[in-house]
């Protein structure tokens, strides 16, 4: 895990492919807060992503720009998880990779989801994704105790 010092103020953030996707997309009524998530990610938060999470979101965001009619989706992609990795320290080992699959057993949800959710019980933070998701309904009450958080309701 690459690390970088954090200040007791400091509130950590690990963020999921699905909120990249919403950043991303112009039309997304929750981009200048993103935006703001980002940019403030190095006074106010600690932004932190599984390395599972940088995989996805390559071929999530490639397939984005592909149909978007970009010239160059896979280019593209690699710089937008270059400018992510230049705002978030990656994380992954052994013991997340045994607690997100306990998570997978418990909450039938996404394995690169569970590594959010496993993720920031490790850091004791917050699981920030864009929505409740489909899979995710009916588990809402476990998930608020796991401190999953979504865009449109999260506060800096």
């Amino acid at each position: 895990m690459r690390r970088r010092g954090l200040h007791r103020s400091s509130k950590s953030i690990v963020v999921d492919t699905s909120v990249f996707a919403e950043h991303v997309n112009a039309s997304s009524p929750y981009r200048s807060k993103l935006n703001e998530l980002f940019e403030t990610s190095r006074s106010r938060v600690a932004l932190f992503i599984p390395t599972v999470t940088l995989s996805e979101t390559l071929y999530v965001l490639s397939r984005i720009y592909k149909l978007a009619g970009r010239p160059s989706p896979n280019s593209d992609a690699l710089n937008y998880i270059n400018w992510i990795k230049s705002r978030a320290t990656t994380v992954g080992d052994e013991g997340l990779a045994i607690s997100a699959g306990e998570l997978k057993k418990e909450l039938k949800l996404a394995l690169p989801d569970c590594y959010v959710i496993a993720t920031a019980e490790k850091l004791n933070g917050i699981a920030l994704f864009a929505k409740l998701e489909e899979e995710m309904k009916g588990r809402e009450k476990t998930l608020r105790k796991l401190r999953v958080s979504f865009v449109e309701e999260f506060v800096l």
